[in-house]
């Protein structure tokens, strides 16, 4: 009992110390598993690792092969009593941010062998102050076994492809960079062009401004441009100031106006101002500067200056009427060299006897294997060009015949002309177009209509006295477009009623080709062969017609392609078919009022031949040569005919300059009568 009692006691006095052995290894235990989960913490962060005094930096050395599924790597570290330890790691517990060096060459594992490797944090490798974790083997022996089973080090397939992704980041990064460098570049050019622009001299460009002494620039027409400014302000202040009652204000304001004026006179640029032209100005200026201190008024000043600005748009619109006035009176008018030729060849005409004379080559003049010309002019020098081109280009001349008819007044003249000036092998026959008995107002529309009284008071009566009144009616007044040499297009079958075909000509064109390949053109059952005009929506029929008439619009397209006179081939035997003068004569008949269309011959010719008309290509015929400035050259000269239609003939001072040669090169200026009217190149 008595050992029983020993041996408690001894049992109960051990039991602390075997309390305090467990917890010493509890401690141990626990000591060494934190630190196995420090290693493996440290191993997979992207930044350092715990700094704790009692835990050394670890190091780490791994080694692998290719047949190998993952690597290991054996980590030294020293845990918190300071003892020494080795660990394992898997090469899958790491983190992606963790790439292998080889210390000695700086690359990745690229060594035959077993080899060892350092581990460090790519996120961390440009930071030095940051710590590196480095893998070595300590046991000496241990390494020198396993480099002979280890071999070349491989990528994880995991860590090439998160390689990748970050190549990729960085290169959307790199383009970004360049784009935003780019984009800046841009901003300090569109900088530097804004201040370019602000410190620009604007008087470099010629602009000019009444409050400012751009006109000092030498290099521009600034002045007269300022003193024409100055002008208008100063009549504008010069009319407030007399309507404020300040007449001496208003007498120098005027003063310095006639002082300007006379200053400028006839000038158009500043080289041909007077040398005062700058003293003028700036004595301008103080005029003007001390009137806008006194009178200056925003909303006066802008009404007076809209006033005048109405009264300068009518003044211009009265000298549009007045030019257009001018210009039609100078086109109509025959010069006095051009109305001398007449009067000379019909003197000579009758006093030589030439009237008793009788035509040449009659047979020819209704032969219809022949190339037959029309053309109806009383215009002698303008015909002879025309027949003189078409000779000249003509292939088989003798071929070639001229039926010419002209009125009463010129038919000796015209005569004469061709007999002292027969052409070459062709034939001419000129005929007075009163010998053709059967064209008498029962039978001719243009005609009957001329007997109307009313249409006599139309043309011939009430002209107006002024001007700008009359500019618009002095072309539609014209008695022209009622003569029958312009009407006498519509009854080529009844003057030539032996013909088949027929080339109608105008008096004021130029052949520069052969023109017999027309004969051949097949018209395809049409009447009239002829070169369209219309471009776009222009010269179609609504511009030459009245389609607010029901007679119109009912009948016809507004939108059909007009077409020229000047240079037509007729089929006189379809003509004769279709019964084409008779429609000539219903519309004619139809617009004695002068509702369906205005003037000329060219709309009734559209509405006689509508649907009847064979497009012909356009290098037959080019017109516009006698108001277009602006034609193709080349064109001009590839042209068959070229065609002076407008108010700017080529025998006239008007002509456009550089298309006179085109004409003036088939007159025969060394003809004695030519010479003695005084008519040159």
């Amino acid at each position: 009992m008595e050992a029983a009692s020993r041996n408690l006691l001894s049992f109960i006095s051990m039991l602390p110390t075997c309390f305090i052995l467990v917890i010493f290894s509890f401690t141990i235990v626990d000591a060494e598993i934190s630190n196995s989960k420090t290693i493996g913490r440290g191993l997979k962060a992207y930044g350092q690792l715990p700094d704790r005094k009692e835990l050394a930096t670890p190091s780490s050395a791994l080694f692998f092969d290719d047949n190998e599924k993952d690597i290991d790597i054996i980590a030294t570290y020293s845990d918190a009593s300071g003892t020494i330890r080795t660990s394992r790691v898997k090469m899958k517990d790491l983190s992606a941010s963790w790439v292998l060096e080889n210390p000695i060459s700086g690359e990745p594992g690229k060594q035959k062998g077993s080899q060892v490797f350092k581990l460090k944090d790519s996120y961390q490798a440009s930071r030095r102050s940051e710590e590196n974790v480095e893998h070595f083997i300590d046991d000496h022996h241990w390494q020198e076994d396993e480099i002979q089973n280890r071999r070349k080090a491989s990528w994880s397939p995991v860590k090439f492809k998160r390689q990748m992704l970050r190549q990729k980041r960085w290169d959307l990064r790199t383009v970004d960079l360049i784009r935003q460098n780019k984009e800046a570049d841009k901003q300090m050019e569109a900088t530097s062009a804004i201040e370019d622009l602000k410190n620009m001299d604007p008087v470099v460009n010629g602009k000019y401004s009444i409050w400012r002494r751009d006109f000092e620039n030498p290099n521009s027409d600034s002045t007269l441009k300022l003193m024409r400014d100055q002008i208008i302000m100063a009549k504008a202040y010069a009319n407030i100031a007399k309507s404020r009652n300040q007449i001496d204000l208003y007498s120098s304001l005027l003063r310095h106006v006639g002082d300007s004026l006379r200053v400028i006179g006839d000038a158009n640029s500043d080289s041909e101002l007077h040398p005062s032209s700058l003293d003028q100005a700036k004595a301008m200026g103080h005029a003007l500067s001390f009137a806008k201190d006194r009178l200056y008024d925003c909303h006066i000043v802008a009404r007076k200056l809209r006033a005048m600005l109405q009264s300068a748009e009518d003044n211009v619109d009265s000298l549009k009427k007045r030019s257009a006035f001018l210009i039609q009176l100078a086109a109509k008018t025959v010069p006095k060299p051009l109305h001398c030729l007449p009067l000379q060849l019909a003197a000579d005409y009758y006093f030589h006897g030439y009237q008793s004379k009788k035509d040449l080559n009659i047979e020819k003049l209704e032969d219809p294997s022949l190339y037959h010309y029309a053309i109806f002019s009383d215009n002698v020098l303008a015909t002879s060009v025309v027949v003189n081109s078409t000779v000249l280009h003509a292939n088989e001349p003798e071929k070639h015949v001229f039926h010419i008819v002209t009125d009463k007044l010129n038919f000796a003249a015209m005569r004469m002309w061709f007999i002292l000036n027969a052409p070459e092998k062709a034939t001419v026959q000129v005929e007075n177009i009163d010998d053709f008995k059967w064209l008498n107002s029962s039978y001719c529309s243009v005609l009957r209509q001329l007997e109307s009284a009313r249409v006599k008071e139309y043309y011939f009566k009430n002209h107006p006295s002024s001007l700008s009144v009359g500019s618009d009616n002095l072309k539609y007044r014209n008695p022209k477009y009622l003569s029958m040499l312009n009407h006498l297009r519509f009854y080529l079958p009844e003057v030539y009623p032996k013909l088949h075909k027929i080339l109608f000509l105008d008096d004021d064109i130029v052949v520069q080709k052969d023109l017999t390949p027309l004969w051949d053109v097949d018209l395809n059952g049409m009447v009239n062969g002829a070169v369209e005009t219309c471009k776009g929506s222009f010269h179609r029929f609504d511009k030459y017609l009245n389609f607010s008439n029901p007679k119109i619009s009912e009948n016809f397209d507004s939108n059909a392609c007009g077409w020229a006179f000047g240079m037509n081939i007729f089929d006189l035997k379809e003509w004769r078919n279709r019964n084409i003068t008779q429609i000539y004569h219903y519309w004619q008949d139809r617009n004695e009022d002068r509702t369906l269309w205005k003037l000329g011959t060219l709309p009734p010719g559209l509405i006689t031949f509508y649907n009847l008309t064979y497009p012909l290509d356009r290098k037959w015929h080019v017109l516009g040569l006698g108001y277009d400035p602006a034609l193709n050259q080349t064109e001009i000269v590839n042209a068959a005919v070229v065609h002076y239609n407008g108010n700017y003939k080529p025998w006239l001072d008007l002509a456009v300059a550089k298309y006179k040669s085109y004409w003036s090169k088939y007159v025969r200026f060394d003809s004695y009568y030519l010479k003695l009217c005084n008519l040159s190149e």
